[in-house]
């Protein structure tokens, strides 16, 4: 009797967190299922369709985001740069290229949790298409940095790892263009404090 009890709560303490732990593996250690990159960035068009799969549902839901749909948009997100080094506030980064074609685009700089930094005293804490200021051939140059710099600069605060996020809204590239064959602005690192 007590060795069937025992075997019992050994098999439920088995499932019960052998289960637990692929639920936090497959949420937290796990790349996410349909993603898709161009250069440093990797975008997740099926987020927010039917189609998506249920545990990009339940990441894209436990970190509180609201998906776009097809005809909406698409986010991009880049956590290195175009070397593939490893994107920290503490270094100055140059992001420029072409832009795909959309009625409007935002870019900002998170956390690695996904949150958006913290501005840096009264400055915006995010660029849009409508404010960046652009060269004769139509092209612009973005600084992403802790110190000012003139033109356009994308106001990093602290240190650590970051992660850029590039939204398109009203685009092409969202309703059924190749995702994977986009040209997106390089990013290249400039220079790094200390």
């Amino acid at each position: 009797m007590l060795k069937t009890l025992f075997l019992t709560l050994l098999a439920l303490t088995i499932a019960v967190g052998g289960g637990a732990a692929s639920v936090w593996m497959m949420l937290e250690e796990a790349r996410p299922v349909g993603a898709v990159s161009a250069g440093p960035w990797t975008a997740f068009p099926s987020v927010g369709t039917r189609e998506a799969d249920p545990y990009s549902r339940a990441r894209f839901a436990r970190q509180g985001g609201i998906p776009l749909g097809r005809s909406e948009g698409i986010t991009f997100t880049a956590g290195r740069d175009s070397n593939g080094r490893s994107l920290r506030r503490e270094c100055a980064y140059r992001i420029e290229g072409p832009m795909p074609t959309s009625r409007f685009w935002t870019l900002y700089a998170a956390g690695p949790e996904g949150a958006l930094l913290p501005p840096f005293k009264r400055r915006r804490a995010a660029l849009h298409s409508q404010m960046v200021l652009r060269h004769s051939d139509n092209g612009f140059s973005i600084v992403v940095s802790r110190h000012p710099v003139p033109s356009n600069w994308l106001a990093v605060t602290g240190d650590g790892p970051m992660r850029l996020v590039l939204t398109l809204f009203d685009t092409p590239v969202a309703s059924g263009a190749r995702v994977e064959e986009l040209s997106l602005p390089r990013i290249t690192r400039t220079t790094c404090d200390g």
